[in-house]
């Protein structure tokens, strides 16, 4: 079997009702019809077998399309069985670039994740058998939720976990979602910038949030500054989690071989594949490390590959998923899958067992990928200090933010 070409789709997806974000407001400010930059990019790679595989690719996906046509002229010839040899051809490829990161993780993980979609097809089986058979049968995920009206709709519908996000309120916020939910629902937080805590404030964050024993505190600090995260673990008796903005196994590396975070999220559209996944999930292992993949703004296909994933390594914790996302998301993809209170069955098709509407893909051109994150209603901002969109800010007001 020979690769023959590699096809992209690109489209604008709409993003959810800003209730149902885990942060404290996102902006609006896209150029599209649709709300919100969010953009979704699939491709599949043809062979002369006739046999065709899907993967997703994020990362920045406007740019990321160009890189997968610049990297294509590798590939087709290539027989698409060898996936580890046609990984290592694409890293090498673009070293010369340098360090790129998620973007040129993100190129390599939708053509990855397409390779596993073709050998599976090709051997009739499903890819969570080539990645070593099936540990379970369902997979469970959790939501978004940032008011208590928000994690009770949630609750309501079998969810066992929810995730709320931002820095302008978190520790009342935690506590009104305690108040609402009661014990019988896991809680995590996303501490996500803008703008990024300091390393002193995070460690005081995350002290107070102790009380309210959170599933975990997700990314406290900037994604850079691995140091911190050593201060905040020695400084608070609170899971860490982190990694969405790092790809491959030399981008988790550090947190996780120096035990700096309880989980890791690689994100299953940019980590650089299902390759480069069920690696960084053996590492995780090795120092008692869970994994629980980003999945909030990706599309259907890399959720996919992530139920595949989290099916075949012993520590899947939970998948992150906003189950009642933009109405375009069911139409997008075929089958889509069928969740069941707050898990989703392991599919069991050959490949992946999907496949994207491609009508429905085109109907929604892209209209723009970038945007600055919150506005500044949001208040994630020490006042008077909006327009200077800094990345990392300490806390003015101290006593009134920690004690409120």
């Amino acid at each position: 079997m020979k690769i023959t070409g590699i096809r992209t789709f690109l489209m604008h997806a709409g993003q959810p009702d800003p209730s149902k974000w885990a942060s404290d407001e996102r902006s609006g400010d896209g150029a599209s019809r649709l709300p919100g930059t969010r953009n979704w990019l699939f491709l599949k790679i043809d062979t002369d077998e006739g046999i065709t595989g899907i993967g997703e690719c994020s990362g920045w996906p406007r740019v990321i399309e160009t890189a997968i046509h610049d990297l294509a002229p590798l590939l087709i010839g290539e027989d698409p069985a060898h996936i580890e040899r046609l990984w290592q051809k694409m890293h090498v490829a673009m070293m010369g670039h340098g360090m790129l990161g998620t973007v040129g993780a993100g190129a390599m993980t939708g053509i990855d994740m397409a390779l596993w979609d073709i050998k599976g097809k090709s051997l009739g089986v499903p890819v969570w058998m080539l990645l070593g058979g099936k540990v379970r049968d369902r997979i469970p995920i959790y939501s978004h939720a940032n008011t208590p009206e928000r994690a009770l709709a949630v609750k309501e519908r079998g969810i066992k976990a929810i995730k709320c996000g931002g820095v302008a309120d978190p520790v009342r916020k935690v506590a009104a979602l305690r108040e609402a939910v009661g014990n019988e629902i896991d809680i995590a937080i996303d501490l996500h910038g803008p703008p990024w805590l300091t390393p002193a404030d995070a460690c005081r964050l995350v002290r107070a949030l102790e009380p309210y024993e959170l599933l975990w505190v997700e990314d406290p600090i900037a994604p850079e500054n691995i140091d911190g995260y050593r201060r905040i673990r020695d400084a608070a008796h609170v899971p860490l989690a982190a990694g969405e903005r790092s790809a491959t196994i030399f981008g988790e590396r550090e947190l996780i071989e120096n035990e700096l975070v309880d989980i890791i999220q690689p994100d299953t559209g940019r980590a650089g594949g299902i390759t480069q996944m069920k690696k960084i999930a053996a590492m995780a292992e090795a120092h008692h490390i869970q994994m629980a993949p980003h999945s909030g703004s990706l599309g259907p296909v890399a959720e996919y590959a992530a139920l595949h994933v989290l099916a075949a390594i012993p520590n899947a914790l939970i998948l992150e998923r906003i189950d009642d996302d933009w109405d375009g998301r069911k139409l997008t993809i075929l089958p889509h899958p069928q969740q069941v209170g707050g898990s989703i069955a392991v599919p069991d098709a050959p490949g992946l067992g999907c496949d994207i509407d491609e009508s429905f893909v085109a109907r929604f051109p892209s209209g723009g990928n970038v945007s600055v994150p919150v506005p500044e209603s949001a208040g994630s901002y020490n006042p008077g200090t909006y327009n200077e969109h800094l990345y990392v800010q300490t806390r003015l007001s101290r006593h009134r933010y920690f004690n409120r």
